[in-house]
């Protein structure tokens, strides 16, 4: 599916920087993502690490996203996963062969292709979290948590991300991609107008 996809062509660039009224992934971890105060607060870490690498111009690498997964899930010690993996109740098979983990992180570098509009790249790296599904577990935080960091790095804000990170995808639908692009594009717009509106 990822190569079916035109990354570049689907929004234009956004105008940057997009700062938003109030964080929606800091509402979104105190709303549905909580499940506990012990997973919601080691989300909120992990989005405070997420921030400040994003502050630095760091970028997007491996050793990163362990970091994040080790933290959401409270764990001293992640690897890349070792056997294939399953979603939506065994309806999705994410395979694994010699290459994947190479792939993933040439995957990853590409969340800096300036060419590619920062909502798209966002989305994308979304997605590849998601369907490279790297570890065992905590995969769709650590997603959000991608999204998030592309999103800051480039000087976007978002004050909703809960239909982006509720919404279940498909491993084999390009065209809701292509979608999910055009909602994260659409909620960066929306942020920048609320925004502009707070401040007149």
């Amino acid at each position: 599916m990822r190569k079916q996809v035109a990354w570049r062509d689907v929004v234009p660039h956004s105008d940057t920087p997009v700062s938003a009224v109030c964080d929606g992934f800091v509402c979104f971890a105190h709303g549905a993502a909580g499940r506990g105060p012990q997973r919601q607060s080691r989300l909120l870490t992990a989005y405070d690490d997420v921030r400040r690498e994003a502050a630095t111009g760091a970028d997007l690498t491996a050793d990163l996203l362990a970091r994040w997964n080790r933290i959401v899930r409270g764990v001293p010690v992640v690897a890349f996963r070792r056997a294939p993996a399953y979603a939506k109740n065994g309806r999705e098979r994410y395979g694994l062969h010699a290459d994947t983990e190479h792939r993933f992180a040439f995957c990853l570098a590409e969340a800096t292709d300036q060419e590619t509009p920062v909502t798209a790249r966002a989305a994308r790296a979304y997605l590849d979290v998601a369907f490279y599904h790297p570890y065992d577990d905590g995969n769709a935080r650590l997603a959000g948590l991608v999204l998030q960091f592309v999103l800051l790095s480039g000087n976007v804000e978002l004050h909703e991300v809960t239909p982006i990170l509720t919404t279940v995808r498909r491993a084999d639908d390009a065209e809701g991609a292509a979608d999910l692009i055009r909602l994260v594009h659409g909620i960066a717009a929306a942020t920048h107008r609320r925004w502009l509106r707070a401040n007149k």
